[in-house]
């Protein structure tokens, strides 16, 4: 059998890449209500570079292994468990250490997938397609034909959230940071690309004919998140889900007093904490389905197996990165 390899971290620290190496392991002997999953795809995300550097929110103990989510085919079932069907390709929980050839989860926490459905595409399920669909539907009562505006559109969150607008006919100004970014969104289905800038607001009213816009995504903080504010109607909602560009949100008493513009955060490390398990199985499932359907997908620059970890975050922390980076194990 193919050798089994995780890609294990046991300290954190300024250059993701060298603090995490690919570590060889046994086959484990699963106990009653166990699997064993041979992962076929899993992303490299913002979140989980932070968490090799530390700057995450939430960190794991160490030694970890890297990864937060991805896709899997289930290969064994413990003594007496129940659960897919060996050969299923089943959703891996979230958290679980994705980076490795094979994972041990519980059963009972693995969602079936669709089998002939792209796995490449399955395995950035759990993190970017939920974050967009709930931005966009937790914070303001949307309506079709209404505006959204959000910057880092280029991002993976960015691509969906362009994507599910579309298919809730909602209109989007999408904001990046760069003009080589403008093609690719457009690309994906952006109503209006515009690159930042200090006369944003003024942009954004002539490309949308002066739209009331009342919901605004930010993924940067700093100034950018003042430049959204200015570009919203009175009484807007602004949603704060990163901080890109390393500076806190930055809001003047004029957007926030005067014209009433609400500054919110979101987690969705805490919506799965706090949400039925119910809720959150239908909505993945609503989203996987509009995946397997090729309705809805992001960009991929490259993949590379376990062995490459190094290489791989290092591409996946390259500034003119045009998809994501996956890591896909090699099963012999």
């Amino acid at each position: 059998m193919t050798t089994m390899l995780k890609a294990q971290y046991a300290e954190r620290g300024p250059i993701p890449q060298a603090v995490i190496a690919p570590v060889p392991f046994e086959r484990p002997v699963l106990s009653q209500g166990q699997a064993l999953v041979a992962v076929l795809a899993a992303p490299i995300n913002p979140s989980d570079v932070l968490m090799l550097t530390g700057q995450y929110g939430l960190l794991p103990p160490l030694p970890a292994v890297g990864g937060s989510e991805g896709v899997g085919r289930v290969v064994e079932l413990g003594p007496d468990t129940q659960g897919p069907a060996i050969g299923q390709t089943v959703l891996l929980p979230a958290g679980a250490g994705t980076w490795a050839t094979h994972v041990v989860a519980p059963a009972a926490r693995l969602i079936p997938l669709p089998n002939e459905a792209d796995p490449q595409q399955l395995a950035m399920l759990t993190v970017n397609p939920p974050t967009a669909s709930l931005l966009l539907s937790e914070f303001v009562a949307l309506q079709p034909g209404d505006w959204v505006i959000q910057n880092s559109a280029n991002s993976g969150v960015g691509s969906y959230v362009v994507q599910l607008a579309k298919l809730r006919g909602l209109k989007t100004v999408n904001i990046v940071r760069r003009e080589s970014a403008v093609a690719g969104v457009q690309a994906q289905g952006g109503d209006v690309v515009l690159v930042d800038g200090d006369d944003l607001a003024e942009r954004v009213k002539a490309a949308t004919g002066g739209a009331e816009i009342r919901l605004g995504i930010d993924a940067v903080g700093g100034k950018a998140t003042m430049r959204l504010a200015g570009a919203l109607a009175e009484s807007a909602t602004i949603v704060n889900y990163g901080a890109l560009g390393g500076e806190a949100c930055t809001v003047s008493p004029r957007e926030l007093v005067f014209r009433d513009v609400t500054l919110k955060g979101f987690w969705l490390a805490r919506w799965f904490r706090t949400t039925p398990q119910a809720t959150q199985y239908a909505l993945l499932t609503e989203l996987a389905g509009l995946i397997a359907a090729g309705k809805l997908r992001t960009p991929i620059q490259a993949t590379y197996d376990v062995a490459q970890i190094q290489e791989a975050i290092t591409a996946a922390t390259a500034d003119e990165r045009q998809g994501k980076i996956l890591i896909t194990p090699a099963h012999g």
